[in-house]
């Protein structure tokens, strides 16, 4: 959530971030009117209180008609503590209800629009000419199945649309990834964490993944557990309810973990292979850092997906996403999208965003510098989303006959393994 103080300060601001992400305006001279009346009704109990503690000091000393007199008034005085009381309570409820309606402050520097609207920062690597190598590529579901690698038939069959097996190389692969990704983090400094994979809602809601991203979310009633759709969740609540040393940050951890998505906007698209699927693991980053270092920790999570984007040798570009097409917990996000042979375009594989302190705030997250005790900023990176990278792979490395060559980061993972066969039928 924001600080309600630069609401207050400056609401013009507000107002502007939630126009460029096509939010309600109004919430915002909502927010302001509630927070007035919680402020109000809170100096007003103060001031019955302090009236009532002084009238309770006389009533001792007092006697006959005076006393009487003091009791009576005591007694409508109370009446009125517990009704300011009461009307402090609503309008702070109020307040709170409104506060996490409000996404996260949009960065002055993301372009304003929706999800078309973003602009390329930068470009990698060389998009392959298979009309010049003489053959037609194939996609990646039939590249899976020569390989014997994805079975999305029985995926299918036993769970339903969207969900798929890897099988023989494809398992070995997406070991080699989460293997080669790990590997990355850890010698960029990142703790390697193995996350839950249900949170309780309160974990849920502190970074900011019920609200608008709500109707992808699972969840089970019984237990009152989300499925997480990625390990920022359990990730950005591993620090919730506590006070960290300023000199403990940067805290950079790289966590694996199953994600789960309904994907309910996104009926009838990418329903071929397994591109955008409700089931699948993913390796990422998060940060915890100072409020101030945000925004170079911010550059520094890019690099990182750009070194093993480069490093599975994928040409891809770098786009920096338009307002409308953030997360509420997000105050700028950067894509790494590869490009994608038989689609002809770019398609996202990793991306980071600066949340600054809105999920800190939420969770209840600060550090202590000196005597100061105040939030933080906490940052997210996809290093790998395992599905969506063997999808890169396999069409961007993929051989006339059907066989797919190794980048060279993979083989050390992959016994040595320089290229994927098809397998007999």
């Amino acid at each position: 959530m924001i600080d309600l103080r630069l609401l207050r300060e400056d609401p013009d601001r507000v107002r502007a971030s939630q126009r460029a992400r096509g939010e309600d305006v109004a919430l915002v001279d909502a927010l302001l009117s509630a927070d007035e009346r919680r402020r109000s009704s809170g100096v007003r109990f103060d001031e019955l209180r302090a009236e009532q503690k002084q009238l309770g000091k006389l009533i001792p000393k007092a006697a006959g008609d005076e006393k009487a007199e003091l009791l009576k008034k005591a007694s409508r005085l109370a009446a009125d503590v517990k009704a300011a009381d009461a009307e402090r309570d609503a309008a702070d409820v109020e307040t709170q209800e409104l506060l996490v309606r409000l996404g996260n402050l949009v960065h002055p520097d993301v372009p304003v629009g929706g999800e078309e609207d973003f602009v390329t920062l930068e470009t990698h690597g060389e998009i392959r000419d298979f009309a010049a190598e003489g053959f037609e590529p194939r996609d990646h579901l039939e590249l899976g199945t020569l390989l014997g690698a994805i079975d999305v038939e029985r995926g299918a069959k036993v769970s339903g649309s969207r969900f798929y097996f890897l099988t023989g190389v494809g398992a070995l692969l997406e070991l080699a990834l989460v293997n080669a990704a790990m590997a990355q983090a850890t010698a960029a400094g990142f703790t390697p964490m193995l996350t839950p994979a249900l949170v309780r809602p309160q974990s849920m809601a502190g970074t900011g993944f019920l609200g608008q991203a709500a109707q992808d979310v699972y969840h089970l009633d019984k237990d009152d557990l989300y499925l997480v759709g990625t390990s920022e969740v359990p990730l950005a609540a591993y620090h919730m309810d506590e006070i960290l040393d300023a000199d403990k940050l940067p805290l950079r951890y790289a966590g694996f973990s199953p994600c789960f998505r309904r994907e309910a906007g996104s009926h009838g698209k990418d329903t071929r292979g397994i591109f955008r699927v409700h089931q699948f693991d993913k390796v990422e980053m998060f940060s915890y850092v100072a409020s101030e270092d945000s925004r170079a920790e911010h550059q520094r999570l890019l690099e990182w997906e750009k070194q093993w984007l480069t490093s599975l040798e994928l040409p891809y570009r770098v786009i920096d996403v338009a307002s409308g097409d953030l997360g509420a917990s997000a105050s700028r996000k950067f894509d790494c999208e590869a490009w994608i042979p038989t689609q002809g375009k770019y398609r996202e594989l990793t991306s980071t965003s600066d949340c600054t302190e809105f999920q800190s705030r939420r969770l209840s997250i600060r550090v202590r510098d000196g005597k100061q005790v105040k939030p933080l900023a906490t940052l997210n990176g996809t290093l790998c989303a395992v599905p969506r990278t063997i999808v890169a792979i396999l069409e961007n490395h993929q051989q006339a006959d059907g066989s797919v060559r190794v980048p060279e980061v993979l083989r050390p993972y992959l016994g040595g393994r320089e290229v994927l066969e098809p397998v007999a039928r």
